[in-house]
């Protein structure tokens, strides 16, 4: 009887799975936390003798104070508790269920988190440090410069193929979370930089005439994600640059930087692919100079001379 059970559960984590990655077109990153964490969950109810798919809320109530006495981060467990209220909704949805076990789970309240992001100054560190005297060198500079010119994920970077770069009418098309695609502007250095890979570093990376991938290792097949975090880490070491720099940091970057000359944030949630413009805002967290001199200057009443020399209105 465990063992029906224990196969029903495994059905049901896959069907969850399958409609992660097939309706919500989540990346497979993303998909395999979730796979982590509710089998997780599947260890933790086998040895209280249930299974996954028929947990009761107080089980699932036991499991979140379990993680908390291990000393898992708070995100850790607000991102377990997001797998878990996800699955039984769709065990719901689909009618395995009557209920939703983890309809009641507490959310805790997650700190914010603001994005790092590099100096102006030292973006262009960083993008100095790359020579372009090798096709993988003239490579990896028109990644740097498409990156930090278009707000891009690293999925999205390695995805790109030829076809996609439009560089007579300079923009980019590419496909983000959801299968969203987006069409973003590349500037005139980043323009130049694909020109010269286009004409002198991917031909000569190239081995096999039918590869539609934009960027290839040195193998000639397409660079994967964890080739490029590679490349990154080579120059942000030369750069010697005072913390650490992830892909993301990047795209950061590029949102900070917009924003701190000037760009509205419906342009930048527009150009980051943001589906939420919640999750854009997290940016005017980074900027908050930025934004008072916006308002100071913008406000009929937001002027630094509207307050009297102690700080308040003149009194009547």
């Amino acid at each position: 009887m465990a063992k029906r059970g224990a196969e029903a559960g495994g059905r049901a984590l896959a069907d969850f799975l399958d409609y992660l990655r097939a309706e919500r077109g989540l990346a497979d990153n993303t998909i395999a936390g979730y796979r982590r964490d509710l089998e997780q969950l599947a260890a933790y109810l086998q040895a209280q003798g249930q299974e996954l798919e028929t947990a009761t809320s107080a089980s699932l109530v036991g499991y979140v104070h379990a993680l908390a006495r291990r000393g898992l981060l708070p995100s850790s467990i607000a991102r377990a508790e997001a797998a878990l209220r996800a699955f039984y909704r769709f065990l719901q949805g689909e009618g395995v269920r009557s209920d939703n076990p983890a309809r009641d789970l507490l959310r805790p309240r997650r700190p914010l988190r603001l994005p790092r992001a590099l100096g102006q100054q030292e973006m262009e560190q960083l993008l100095d440090q790359v020579p372009t005297t090798d096709p993988a060198q003239i490579r990896d500079r028109a990644m740097l410069e498409l990156m930090y010119a278009c707000g891009l994920r690293v999925s999205e970077l390695v995805g790109l193929n030829v076809g996609d770069l439009h560089l007579t009418e300079r923009y980019v098309r590419c496909l983000g979370k959801g299968n969203r695609e987006r069409i973003v502007p590349v500037g005139e250095r980043a323009a130049q930089a694909l020109i010269l890979y286009l004409k002198e570093g991917r031909p000569r990376l190239l081995s096999r005439r039918r590869e539609t991938a934009l960027f290839l290792n040195r193998r000639g097949r397409r660079l994967t994600r964890q080739g490029f975090w590679q490349i990154l880490k080579k120059y942000t070491g030369a750069a010697r640059l005072p913390r650490e720099v992830s892909p993301h940091t990047l795209r950061h970057s590029f949102a900070t930087h917009l924003l701190e000359n000037g760009a509205d944030l419906r342009t930048v949630q527009e150009l980051l692919g943001h589906a939420d413009i919640s999750t854009t805002q997290i940016y005017t967290q980074v900027t908050p100079k930025h934004l008072l001199e916006v308002y100071q200057r913008c406000h009929p009443h937001g002027g630094r001379g509207s307050l009297s020399s102690s700080g308040r209105k003149g009194e009547e």
